[in-house]
């Protein structure tokens, strides 16, 4: 017998989550495209200029920007609470060991404070560098809404229960974004960003030993194995995730799932689920889809609980809070 007023709790949680989806609804609204048209006019020229530099000086800040954006939007939304430094901060957190782009933020922001201090949100920085990324590799650009403002809480035990890990199964994976508003289409687009980047010993490992995970391909793991020696080897160590065409952004991710190719085990299990593997197989078919639904999966999620107006704040600094502005509690 459930006690009593157990179902007006469980109304009140649901009304709850309503509420809290429709004012997510609401505040994503705010954001627009051409948002510092007047107050900062080359706020995106800045940060792509910042982008720029940095893929040229090392092609791996492409995908590290793109997966900053990812890992930051996944944990209190897309609130740049990622960049926050601190011995608890989101940094420290097992999935965060490897983020890269800090210093193209950075960058970026120094500049757009010279230019507009008090003005562009380092929210708003992160995801027109993840579309800048993008664009720079080959994939399709598109026209970013900003607006965002920044959060004052980082969390290292949030970012380890919110951030997808590779050894999730399908159902769990698509659990993870559905909780995040965005579909299981959206997770096998968002999933193609591995068609660029790089990754270290340390996340595969668990399929090479003690025994060979069976679904993995047969020449891709005796060369995994070779970089990536049971002992005497560096887990830092790394290797690409599209052997075939490493720097460019296109969907020849998928034609490696095809062939029994994926590196990490959440991306393989794609080709393996029915309820997986006829989508994955339509990306295949053309580059140019793909592109242009990555795009429309990146739009999505970058307005994942975004704060707008006079929530949050416009950090003059990425790393730290404004003097002055306590963090709320959380």
């Amino acid at each position: 017998m459930a006690p009593r007023g157990g179902h007006g709790s469980v109304m009140c949680l649901a009304l709850g989550l309503v509420i809290s989806h429709l004012l997510h609804i609401a505040a994503s609204q705010l954001l627009q495209v051409g948002f510092y048209d007047q107050s900062c006019p080359l706020a995106e020229q800045i940060v792509r200029n910042a982008v720029e530099r940095g893929v040229q000086q090392d092609h791996g800040n492409a995908p590290g920007l793109i997966r900053l954006h990812f890992h930051d939007c996944f944990v209190r939304g897309c609130d740049a609470s990622v960049l926050l430094d601190g011995p608890k901060s989101e940094k420290v957190a097992s999935p965060n060991f490897s983020l890269r782009g800090f210093e193209i933020v950075d960058a970026a922001k120094a500049e757009l404070e010279t230019q507009c201090p008090g003005v562009v949100s380092c929210a708003d920085v992160l995801a027109f560098a993840a579309r800048d990324s993008i664009e720079l590799t080959g994939g399709k650009r598109w026209d970013v809404p900003a607006g965002r403002r920044d959060g004052n809480v980082s969390d290292n035990v949030e970012a380890e229960a919110m951030l997808p890990s590779p050894s999730l199964d399908v159902d769990q994976l698509t659990a993870s974004f559905t909780r995040k508003g965005l579909s299981q289409s959206d997770m096998i687009t968002l999933s193609g960003a591995h068609t660029i980047g790089r990754i270290h010993c340390s996340t595969v490992v668990a399929r090479l030993y003690p025994t060979t995970d069976p679904d993995l391909d047969a020449d891709l793991a005796a060369q995994l194995k070779s970089l990536c020696p049971q002992t005497g080897g560096s887990s830092s160590s790394t290797f690409n995730l599209d052997p075939t065409t490493p720097e460019l952004f296109d969907n020849m991710y998928y034609s490696n799932l095809f062939a029994g190719k994926g590196v990490l085990q959440s991306d393989q299990i794609l080709f393996e689920s029915w309820s997986t593997k006829l989508p994955t197989m339509f990306n295949i078919l053309s580059t140019t889809s793909f592109t242009s639904s990555f795009a429309d999966a990146m739009l999505t999620m970058s307005q994942i609980d975004v704060k707008t107006g006079t929530d949050g704040d416009v950090r003059r600094l990425c790393r730290v809070v404004n003097p002055g502005s306590a963090a709320p509690p959380s």
